[in-house]
């Protein structure tokens, strides 16, 4: 157990997120964490529900005093992005994270640590097992996967809800609250591709790129491993094994490929660390002679592969001059081959569905002409912001009451669950906070234990001051 006795306040969620970063809860691998917290449920005498997408409903009866306040949805999702530093042992598929505390952080040793979204999970165990905090009925919803396209909330069956009201629990600024975001959608393009086999190939590795989330940061100019991985590899080499990225709505970090080509390599190399060292500071390419068995595409198909990486679009398509926000962009997220294969996953946002369409278009025509197959998928809405909302005022007033000053509240242009509920639930009533984090889908998480526990005490303050209507 960590020892977070130097921190002041309520820290009952600590040593619940310290339980559940034991858990190997990747993307896609969420049936343990599931399990968890039906056991939760069941040794409390919560009444709980589990469906087939692991998904988890627990809810808990009103306080006294609050019989007749309307229940309030608190919701967060499950799963992590896992992402790991080069050289990292921990398996996060078979085990959980290795967290630390460095200062005022919380971190994990070379891996993600899995905050965004195990601290709504923590916020939501602690206040489901607490006693003394005054609380309207608390409908707890634990959703699964949404790192890989919401697909828990867009799959949940919202019925078994009563409450009219949520607080999301995935945002990463302590004092801004989130009341609209954009929609998104993901795309993945393959294609069959004729190999030959070779012995003797170079190995181009990109390294020590920043990263980032591909929402909150793709206005940031991050350099995208892909795509710069593209431009080393020179017109008429043959590309073998080429991997990289960890996820679709991560700018990947690295990148790797195996190239079979006659002339001079390091070239590349060196003019691309010139045009982007300035840029990025911890850039590494590397290009090494390497022998033994492997398979290639052909020169044709290299050819294909490569027109299809530059030709994507990446990082912002269009601003919102109006409000000087990110309306439109894109991410080349993952790239991954075998011997006679390869596949591409990329992630749209806009805030407009019109423009999102019309990229998602944009993308399969690209990649369709190039003789690649597109699927289309993870679609979500985007969540318009409410003129009146009574949720806002309280947790605005709440705010203000505890740390005597006005905190923020802003639209932004990654996607959150709020999107889905708000088209399943009518009329509900949605904002998002949460404690600060930074650098979130990469090694380099980290979460503010400070700032965790104030939030935690603004969750709490905000269910005491819920009544169902304005203060």
């Amino acid at each position: 157990m960590l020892n977070f006795s130097e921190f002041n306040g309520n820290k009952d969620f600590l040593p619940f997120f310290e339980e559940i970063s034991s858990i190997p809860r990747g993307s896609g691998n969420t049936e343990k964490i599931a399990d968890y917290l039906v056991l939760f449920a069941k040794e409390r005498g919560l009444f709980c529900t589990r469906d087939s997408y692991n998904n988890v409903i627990i809810k808990k009866s009103a306080a006294q005093g609050f019989e007749n306040a309307p229940a309030i949805i608190l919701q967060g999702h499950t799963d992590m992005v896992i992402a790991y530093d080069e050289d990292a042992t921990r398996d996060l598929t078979k085990e959980g994270v290795e967290l630390y505390i460095d200062g005022d952080f919380l971190k994990a040793r070379g891996t993600t640590l899995g905050a965004d979204n195990g601290i709504a999970v923590a916020y939501m165990l602690a206040l489901l097992d607490s006693k003394g905090i005054p609380h309207p009925e608390i409908e707890a919803v634990f959703t699964s996967d949404e790192e890989i396209g919401l697909i828990g909330a867009d799959m949940l069956d919202t019925s078994i809800l009563s409450g009219k009201t949520m607080i999301n629990l995935d945002s990463d600024e302590e004092s801004v609250f989130i009341a609209g975001c954009a929609g998104g959608t993901r795309i993945d393009i393959t294609r069959k591709c004729a190999s030959v086999k070779a012995n003797e190939y170079f190995k181009l590795t990109v390294s020590g790129l920043i990263g980032g989330h591909s929402g909150t940061e793709i206005d940031k100019n991050r350099i995208n491993a892909i795509k710069l991985l593209s431009e080393i590899i020179p017109n008429g080499a043959m590309i073998g094994e080429i991997k990289g990225g960890n996820a679709d709505n991560a700018i990947p970090r690295y990148a790797e490929c195996k190239v079979v080509y006659n002339g001079n390599i390091e070239e590349n190399v060196k003019n691309a660390l010139i045009k982007y060292k300035g840029t990025e500071n911890n850039i590494s390419i590397t290009c090494e002679k390497e022998s033994g068995e492997a398979f290639f595409f052909t020169k044709e198909d290299s050819e294909r592969l490569l027109t299809l990486i530059e030709d994507l679009p990446y990082g912002v398509i269009k601003m919102n001059d109006d409000i000087g926000l990110v309306e439109t962009s894109m991410n080349v997220g993952t790239i991954e081959s075998d011997s006679d294969s390869v596949s591409i996953a990329v992630s749209l946002r806009s805030s407009k569905s019109d423009e999102k369409d019309a990229l998602a278009k944009k993308v399969i025509a690209i990649a369709e002409k190039l003789g690649y197959s597109t699927k289309r998928h993870g679609d979500y809405p985007g969540w318009a912001y409410k003129k009146d909302s009574v949720i806002r005022e309280v947790l605005m007033a709440s705010y203000k009451e505890l740390f005597g000053k006005t905190a923020q509240v802003v639209t932004i242009h990654a996607g959150l669950e709020c999107g889905l509920f708000s088209d399943k639930i009518e009329g509900l009533d949605c904002i998002s906070m949460g404690p600060i984090a930074y650098d979130i889908h990469t090694p380099q998480e980290r979460l503010s234990i400070s700032s965790a526990i104030r939030v935690y005490e603004l969750l709490s303050k905000t269910l005491s001051n819920y009544k169902g209507e304005t203060k």
